[in-house]
C-alpha cells in the first residue's frame, strides 16, 4: 500500500511539512509506502471549470502546461492522501486549494476515481483558524467519496516560526494517532 503526503505550504521543510513528516514516518514502520510531495516545487494552476477532463479518454485534465496531470497519477495510485495546508487568512492556501479543486473534477467527472480512498487533512497555524482549514479539506475528502480516519482531537496544530510546531506536544500526538489509525484502518480493509 501506498501513502501519498501532499504539502500546500509555500515554505518548504516548515511546520505544515513537520507534521506530514510525522504522518508519514508513523505510517513507515507499518509496511506502507511513503511519499512527500511539495506543492512549493510544482506549478498548478486553478481549475477553470472548463469540463474538459469529463471529455477525455485518458481521463486527465485538458490543461497540460503544469504539473496537476503528473500529481494526479500519484493521487490515484495512492491508497492514503494527506493534505496538509498552513492558514493563509481562516483558510487554506492557494495552492492547495487549486490541486484539490482540479483534483475533485477530474476525480468526480470520470466516475470518481478517488473514491474509497483513506485519508485526512492536517492544518497548522499561528493562531487561529485551524478549525475553518480542517473542515475546508474536510469537505473536500468526503465530497470525494473517501474514508477518513479521526484522531484524538482534530488534526491541528500551532506554529508559526519554522519548527515552531515541534513544540505543540497535543498537535504531535494528534496527528500520530490519526497517522496510526490510518495504518489500522488500512490494515483492516486489506484483511
Amino acid at each position: 500500500m501506498k501513502a501519498l503526503a501532499i504539502c500546500g505550504s509555500p515554505r518548504k521543510e516548515g511546520n505544515t511539512e513537520i507534521l506530514l513528516d510525522r504522518c508519514l514516518e508513523t505510517l513507515k514502520p507499518e509496511g506502507l509506502d511513503t511519499e512527500l510531495l511539495r506543492l512549493a516545487e510544482l506549478s498548478v494552476a486553478p481549475c477553470t471549470a472548463c469540463g474538459g477532463c469529463g471529455r477525455r479518454q485518458d481521463k486527465t485534465c485538458v490543461v497540460v502546461d503544469d504539473d496537476f496531470n503528473d500529481v494526479f497519477v500519484k493521487m490515484q495510485e495512492a491508497d492514503i492522501i494527506i493534505v496538509g495546508s498552513p492558514v493563509y487568512f481562516g483558510s487554506a492556501t492557494p495552492e492547495t486549494m487549486a490541486l484539490l479543486d482540479r483534483a475533485g473534477y477530474v476525480s468526480r467527472a470520470n466516475g470518481h476515481l478517488l473514491s474509497r480512498k483513506l485519508g485526512g487533512p492536517v492544518a497548522v497555524a499561528r493562531r487561529a483558524g485551524h478549525n475553518f482549514t480542517y473542515a475546508q479539506l474536510l469537505y473536500w475528502f468526503t465530497i470525494n467519496d473517501m474514508v477518513v480516519a479521526g484522531s484524538t482531537y482534530w488534526n491541528v496544530a500551532i506554529g508559526a516560526r519554522k519548527g515552531e510546531v515541534l513544540e505543540d506536544e497535543e498537535g504531535l500526538e494528534t496527528v500520530t494517532r490519526f497517522a496510526e489509525n490510518l495504518a489500522w484502518l488500512a490494515k483492516k480493509l486489506c484483511d
